[in-house]
């Protein structure tokens, strides 16, 4: 009975440890399916997570885009009203509506600024001129300026073959190799004539620096800062240099220093008489025996002149052609467009007074193009290139013997040829070396 009692005993023991072992092999089941399912919902929520990661980073990009496309719009336009330099920006005054103005060369510690006024009214423009005239060096009455009449006078009074004239109103530092040249060839053709600069900013230590290897070789050379007032009084000039300055004229797109070029060289030689040249333009023979003369630019088949130009001018103290010249700058100047106020004014004038008067002597002349534009601006490039083969050799030598015979000078056309390198045995290359009188560096310009 004990043993069948401990039998049964021992089968129910039996029993209940495999209901636990079920048991715990359920519970541990349910425990694993519990793991699976929060591995699941891990998951999820991290690529729930990732993705509203994603979309919080695309939304703050797009943001930033937009906050950057908003500031450069803004800053276009601010910039549009302030001078770019090296110095602190200054902006200008207000005006009832936006005006971008575009400074277009500025030195720091130089006496020059340039202005383009673009994509703005006429009225602006004017207001523009009125507000600025006086912070606008160029027309200032300074002391040097004030000097001018006599330092002039004391200059030519040192003996001169010839007088002659420029116009320099960029940046002294903006005056390098090439135009100096222009100054050497002068120098080699006329070695005791005397050549004035009119010139704010070469009227400085810095340009006094870049003129002494021609002064400490004995050539007169000397840059003046010019009185406008002085040199535009007793002629049509003045109304129009008042106007500009009191803002009842308007100064047009283009740059007022290159039309201010325009007018000075009229005036100067209306004032002195004498030749007025380029700095872009190469000296090859004596000048002197010319008087009251103008290049064509360009000639039709029949030999008529179709353009003139006014890199080039040499007349007689007060010609009455330079007068028309001036009358004709005051009355009908235009600010937008480009030569209008230079070569295509003595254009313009020049032709009025041969309809009118067909045969009447003008007491000047009109000189081929050969004369001082034997090369004509789209075509200048090939004269700064070496030679790369024979046939170019050859056509080099032919060019330069008909250089020698009927031109007096060459214009470089340094707006399309500015960026040109001298290259080594090219056109240009071999005629400066031949005018030269310093002849440094040749062909770094």
């Amino acid at each position: 009975m004990k043993a069948l009692l401990e039998l049964r005993f021992l089968h129910l023991l039996a029993i209940s440890n495999s209901l636990s072992s079920e048991s715990r092999g359920k519970k541990n089941l349910a425990i694993m399916s519990n793991f699976r399912r929060l591995g699941i919902m891990k998951s999820s929520i991290f690529t729930i997570s990732f993705a509203a990661l994603f979309f919080v980073v695309l939304f703050a990009v797009g943001a930033r885009c937009n906050l950057f496309l908003h500031s450069t719009t803004s800053r276009t336009i601010r910039d549009a009203l302030v001078f770019p330099s090296n110095k602190p920006q200054r902006k200008f005054k207000p005006f009832s509506s936006p005006v971008p103005l575009l400074l277009v060369k500025e030195e720091v510690n130089e006496s020059y600024i340039e202005y383009s006024l673009t994509n703005i009214t006429e009225q602006q423009r004017k207001t523009w001129s009125q507000n600025k005239s006086l912070e606008f060096e160029m027309f200032q009455s300074t002391d040097l300026a004030r000097q001018f009449s006599r330092r002039v006078q004391e200059f030519f009074k040192s003996g001169c073959e010839v007088q002659f004239f420029m116009t320099w109103i960029s940046p002294a530092k903006s005056f390098r190799r090439r135009e100096f040249f222009a100054l050497e060839s002068l120098f080699k053709a006329h070695p005791n004539g005397c050549l004035i600069i009119l010139s704010r900013t070469l009227d400085s230590r810095h340009g006094k620096r870049i003129l002494e290897p021609l002064q400490h070789g004995g050539f007169k050379v000397l840059a003046v800062t010019p009185d406008l007032p002085y040199l535009f009084e007793n002629t049509p000039a003045i109304a129009w240099f008042d106007e500009i300055k009191n803002g009842r004229k308007d100064p047009g797109e283009i740059p007022l220093a290159q039309n201010l070029s325009n007018l000075l060289r009229l005036a100067v030689l209306y004032k002195y008489g004498g030749i007025y040249l380029d700095t872009d333009f190469i000296v090859l023979k004596k000048l002197s025996g010319l008087r009251n003369s103008i290049g064509a630019q360009s000639m039709d088949e029949t030999g008529n002149w179709t353009r003139l130009n006014n890199a080039v001018l040499i007349f007689d103290k007060n010609h009455p052609l330079l007068l028309k010249f001036i009358e004709e700058f005051s009355l009908t100047f235009n600010g937008n467009r480009w030569g209008y106020n230079g070569p295509y004014l003595v254009s313009r004038v020049i032709e009025r007074m041969q309809k009118k008067n067909p045969g009447y002597e003008h007491n000047f002349t009109v000189l081929p193009p050969m004369a001082f534009y034997p090369v004509s601006w789209n075509r200048i490039g090939g004269f700064f290139k070496r030679p790369e083969n024979p046939a170019m050799s050859r056509w080099i030598s032919t060019k330069l013997r008909q250089l020698s015979g009927e031109t007096f000078g060459l214009h470089l056309w340094n707006k399309q040829s500015g960026r040109l390198r001298i290259e080594e045995g090219s056109i240009i290359g071999k005629l400066i070396s031949d005018h030269c009188v310093i002849c440094d560096h040749l062909y770094s310009a």
